[in-house]
């Protein structure tokens, strides 16, 4: 049986494949020791959500913990309005939508339809600017969806002993480069 792949983890191994086996040494009561500045404010902003203090309405769900059978995937969800059926992802800062953002909301709406909810939109929410960005259900973007899915099947299959980085910035942004015998300097 294949290892569960976390939600947080999708977007993670589009920046670095490796970074995913180092998350997977490093316990959650050690990701202090690693977190740089850009991290910690994530963290600090998520607190609302993690804390359950976002909404004090009853069919707004926040931090729920959900996962997918189909496909392999565990993690929580920010927000979602039960009255709306909307989903919503919350970003400390959004200046553009990458596809690892598309695959962490995609991973939650497979849960929560999994789970029996209905999700008929999904939003990207910019804490800093207050802005949110619609993001394309599955069915509506067949293209975003095999990418999708071509990324969890990378994950299953992912061998860090065969992984060699090819971009240098990245390695540099890294919370891991100094621990990791692959990071490329700079």
């Amino acid at each position: 049986m294949e290892q569960r792949i976390k939600i947080s983890e999708l977007n993670d191994f589009i920046f670095c494949p490796l970074s995913i086996y180092y998350h997977r040494q490093y316990d959650e009561s050690m990701k202090v020791l690693f977190q740089r500045p850009k991290q910690l404010e994530g963290t600090s902003a998520h607190y609302k959500i993690d804390s359950v203090d976002y909404s004090t309405r009853k069919d707004v769900l926040q931090s729920i913990d959900v996962g997918s059978e189909e496909y392999g995937i565990v993690g929580k969800i920010d927000v979602y309005d039960m009255r709306s059926h909307k989903l919503m992802e919350r970003k400390k800062h959004v200046n553009k939508i990458y596809d690892g953002y598309v695959y962490q909301v995609y991973a939650q709406y497979f849960s929560l339809v999994e789970m029996g909810y209905q999700v008929d939109k999904i939003i990207i929410h910019s804490l800093d600017d207050n802005k949110n960005y619609d993001i394309c259900l599955p069915k509506d973007d067949s293209e975003m969806f095999k990418k999708f899915c071509a990324v969890i099947d990378r994950i299953n299959r992912f061998d860090p002993s065969s992984y060699y980085p090819q971009d240098s910035s990245k390695c540099q942004q890294c919370i891991y480069s100094e621990m990791c015998d692959k990071a490329l300097g700079g």
